[in-house]
């Protein structure tokens, strides 16, 4: 525990000495509560909320029907927002989808970015979208045909580790429960605020005079912290504690309520978001470097450059590279390299819960989206 509450006293320690460096801070943790975390918290809702209503259990249904899970997981990765990938993620974590769905969800999803090219282009969009569904779902069949449905799979723990879970998971505090409402009332507004904000629209305008406070920064930044908090305070009392989506075993004795299987798991994803988003931007703030300079190259080098910026985890920079094509600075090729290659926000809990795999299916969407940005950069004008 004493290791998690060194992260944001040193944070905190960072934003005292650097000034600039904490204004940064604020706005980045804002960003990924609602750029990312309100996203996640209404997917899960949706898919959590329909298992338990409609008594659908869709790891069942994808296990049941292994031959579609590969274009269920394009399908899946091609909605808006990073959501949908991460439900497959963790159930190729789990066992109930093979290593082509991984694939082909991972090569699908355009992120968070899909939000503003849908806002701006919505032709374009919908090619993109469909493109990443067809080249998915083809990548998907052909690599799990070469490796197997369980490549890169970790294997499941122990009979005796199982129970020691379930033993250590009875102790988490029940104060973390009188949380909840707190964590509600600021994801519902969230929610709403993220839509325009996706849109690359300031909803702190909305507010008149008292937009100089910057209201909806500051909600974002606090149910970041909340979460950050939160997630701590789980690791307290269950070291072990992880996304409950992904590992089932780490459960309670009496099966959880769905709104806290949702406030656990988008907590989970928020804290590895919120690193990556803070990584990303205070490594630009003290480098200076300048992703947009990246591209002022030599034009037949922009799909390769594209492609690479995909590696980069999170949607910030998919985010960019999707506004210098909308800006008219790269072409087209560049945006196709980029939309396939990227993850989006689905690498941090893939790299958290099986990393090899994360490193391995990534490293892999990178030959599909050069073939096809460098094949739209030669036959597109």
């Amino acid at each position: 525990m004493f290791r998690r509450i060194t992260i944001p006293i040193g944070l905190l320690t960072l934003g005292l000495l650097f000034p600039e460096a904490g204004a940064i801070m604020v706005e980045t943790i804002s960003e990924a509560y609602l750029q990312v975390s309100v996203f996640v918290a209404a997917t899960l809702t949706l898919i959590y909320g329909a298992e338990r209503i409609f008594k659908f259990d869709m790891a069942g249904f994808l296990a049941g029907h292994p031959r579609l899970q590969v274009p269920i997981a394009a399908f899946l990765g091609a909605l808006p927002g990073c959501g949908g990938a991460i439900v497959v993620v963790t159930q190729y974590v789990n066992g109930h989808v093979g290593f082509g769905a991984l694939i082909a969800v991972l090569t699908a999803t355009m992120g968070d970015a899909a939000f503003l090219l849908l806002a701006r282009e919505p032709v374009t969009a919908l090619i993109v979208f469909g493109l990443g569904m067809v080249v998915g779902t083809l990548g998907g069949y052909v690599l799990e045909a070469i490796h197997g449905r369980d490549f890169m799979r970790q294997q499941s723990l122990t009979s005796a580790e199982e129970a020691k879970r379930r033993v250590v998971s009875r102790r988490r505090p029940v104060s973390i429960r009188a949380l909840h409402p707190v964590w509600i009332a600021l994801m519902l507004p969230g929610v709403i605020f993220a839509i325009p904000i996706a849109m690359q629209l300031d909803p702190n305008t909305w507010f008149g005079e008292l937009a100089v406070y910057r209201p909806v920064t500051l909600l974002g930044f606090v149910g970041g912290v909340l979460a950050l908090l939160m997630w701590a305070t789980y690791l307290s009392s269950d070291p072990h504690h992880q996304y409950t989506a992904a590992n089932p075993n780490d459960l309670t004795a009496t099966r959880p309520t769905t709104g806290s299987r949702v406030i656990s798991d988008t907590n989970f994803v928020t804290v590895w978001v919120i690193a990556a988003f803070l990584l990303f931007e205070l490594g630009v703030h003290f480098s200076g470097a300048d992703l947009a300079s990246w591209f002022a190259v030599w034009a037949p080098l922009t799909p390769l450059i594209a492609a690479l910026v995909g590696f980069l985890p999170g949607c910030g920079p998919q985010i960019i590279v999707t506004t210098l094509y909308l800006s008219g600075a790269i072409p087209m090729s560049a945006l196709f390299a980029n939309a396939i290659s990227n993850d989006g926000d689905a690498l941090f809990p893939a790299i958290a819960l099986a990393p090899k795999a994360a490193i391995v299916a990534t490293l892999y969407t990178g030959i599909p989206a050069l073939i096809v940005g460098y094949g739209a950069y030669f036959l597109l004008p």
